[in-house]
């Protein structure tokens, strides 16, 4: 009798395989062919099938935090099922593989690991770098799209250390159920180095560095290092940076853009989207785009990029660089920009006032000019949030600003909702429905005065997604602004604004058929600015053709 030596049978690797897992969707040819036989129930289901019980699986439970866990598991077992899933339902997903609920499990990521998805490189050891690529036995030709995050400022909710992978992650999921890319073409990356925040430091299941973040000298090299390593082992690769610290995003963006395919979400795709929705209320308000005066609330990487499009906007409108940079007044939580503010940021620097401009301005316990004096003298046409400041629009800034002009444009853009400077039924009431309104946070329509307004979520996914599959397409050198003002315009006209109480930006709902729409008129841009390296005949046609679709491949898997 032979000896039982114990343990579990080992389950085949296909089974174990994400990418070519099909579940109880392997036919009984399928089954006998890999080995499978009695391993599985006998019933066989379609993709349809799966996805249908998976989804009441998802409803049951409890929390969004639960529900992320349960996609994140069902992504580590069957990629093609979790996309079928997340692009069949993405407007309510969409919360839950990224913002906000991503939040959530990014700050319980050491505490509820499972397996580890994409590569970790350490600031500690930077001669691993090219090694952790090459584990992914991945070519030259087999990447379209690297996410990377330092997590330094992920969200609303800060650094997070090496839990930030969850970020690229969640990037990389919306990109391909918004836009078709492939996810066996992607890679999200984790740039650990190191974290400021206290508590992971004592944390004694804190995964990454345990030490505070590296600056100076030794973190540019490393951003260095992975540029040229990733660009060149992975020559058509878009290479997007996520929640960078606003002392390094901008930094890195503007060093590196004209070398590398770079593409920085948190500055180019917030001001390319708030640019889509300010084209769209400028075709509905009448104002020139060159005529327009905006007030930044909060003047952070996000905002200073958004008055960038803006600025680059008026300019393409016909005003002068420096009568357009003249109509942009920068306002942080210590008043109005000038000159000699204290801890001006380079990026900040071009729209700093000249003192003399605000003498005898009322000013308040910091010495500078606060956000409602800067609306009554400004007389602005546009007033962006990205403070997160709540409540900072206050009835008085909104009715100052509509004493001043006649279709107020309000971009309260800061989320989630305890952050947004203003809600949208208030800003409505309280111009008597005048307001062009869009915000970061999705808003249930506004009735006023027997009028529905839809309010427009700012939404980077209605951007980037395209944006990115557009810049693949074209095999484009580099993300120029003529790429990201393509996008969006194409975004922008999505949407008819003539009709009474409309959103000024396109629905998620449909958010594949518009990704392809902003795509083509990517291609279309590169192919113009004469940086493409592939110029199909029909981008349209191209577009569509690039989109994966989450489908069970023709054949046995290999």
């Amino acid at each position: 009798m032979a000896e039982h030596t114990g343990g579990t049978p080992a389950t085949p690797a296909i089974l174990t395989d994400p990418l070519r897992n099909r579940g109880v969707a392997f036919t009984a040819a399928e089954r006998e062919e890999l080995g499978l036989t009695g391993l599985l129930p006998s019933g066989v289901l379609t993709l349809e099938q799966q996805a249908r019980r998976a989804y009441e699986q998802l409803r049951a439970q409890d929390s969004d935090l639960a529900k992320s866990v349960y996609l994140e598991q069902m992504h580590d077992r069957n990629e093609t099922l979790y996309f079928k899933v997340l692009t069949d339902h993405l407007v309510e997903l969409l919360p839950i593989v990224y913002d906000p609920t991503v939040g959530e499990a990014i700050e319980k990521y050491s505490h509820e690991y499972r397996r580890p998805r994409g590569v970790y490189l350490s600031v500690d050891r930077p001669d691993d770098m090219e090694r952790s690529f090459a584990a992914l036995r991945l070519g030259p030709e087999d990447v379209d799209l690297i996410v990377c995050t330092d997590a330094e400022e992920i969200l609303g909710i800060g650094d997070w250390g090496v839990g930030g992978i969850q970020i690229a992650v969640g990037k990389l999921a919306v990109y391909t159920a918004a836009a078709g890319i492939d996810p066996r073409r992607v890679i999200p990356v984790s740039l650990d180095v190191g974290t400021d925040r206290a508590s992971l430091l004592r944390d004694p299941l804190y995964l990454g560095n345990r030490h505070r973040r590296v600056r100076g000298a030794d973190y540019d090299a490393f951003i260095e290092n992975y540029l040229r390593t990733a660009s060149s082992l992975f020559p058509r690769a878009l290479l997007h940076f996520e929640d960078f610290g606003p002392g390094n995003a901008r930094r890195i963006l503007e060093t590196y853009r004209d070398r590398y395919r770079l593409f920085n979400d948190d500055v180019q795709g917030t001001g390319a989207i708030t640019l889509a929705a300010v084209l769209s209320a400028v075709r509905a308000g009448g104002v020139p785009m060159r005529e327009q005066r905006l007030v930044v609330f909060g003047a952070g990487t996000a905002g200073v990029g958004i008055a960038d499009q803006l600025r680059d906007a008026m300019i393409r409108d016909g005003a002068s660089p420096e009568r357009a940079t003249a109509r942009i007044w920068l306002v942080d939580r210590q008043g109005l920009i000038t000159r000699d503010t204290a801890g001006v940021g380079d990026y900040q620097r071009p729209y700093a006032r000249d003192p003399a401009e605000a003498a005898g301005w009322e000013t308040g316990e910091d010495g500078g000019a606060g956000l409602l004096e800067t609306v009554r003298r400004v007389r602005p046409t546009i007033l962006l949030g990205t403070s997160t400041v709540h409540g900072a629009f206050t009835r008085e800034v909104i009715e100052a600003m509509a004493a001043g002009t006649e279709r107020p444009i309000v971009l309260p853009l800061s989320n989630p909702t305890s952050r947004i400077e203003a809600m949208p039924a208030d800003i409505i009431a309280w111009t008597r429905g005048k307001a062009l309104v869009a915000t970061g946070i999705p808003v249930a329509p506004v009735e006023f005065d027997g009028v529905t307004h839809r309010i427009a979520q700012a939404n980077n996914a209605l951007l980037y997604p395209g944006l990115g599959l557009g810049t693949i397409v074209s095999g484009a050198s580099e993300v120029t602004s003529s790429m990201l003002v393509a996008a969006a315009q194409a975004v922008a006209d999505q949407v008819d604004v003539t009709r009474p109480g409309a959103s000024l930006l396109p629905p998620v709902e449909d958010l594949r058929r518009s990704s392809a729409v902003t795509a083509t008129a990517v291609v279309e841009a590169a192919v113009r600015e004469g940086i493409a390296t592939n110029e199909p005949a029909d981008p349209e046609r191209a577009v569509r053709q690039a989109m994966w679709e989450p489908v069970y491949g023709e054949g046995t898997p290999a």
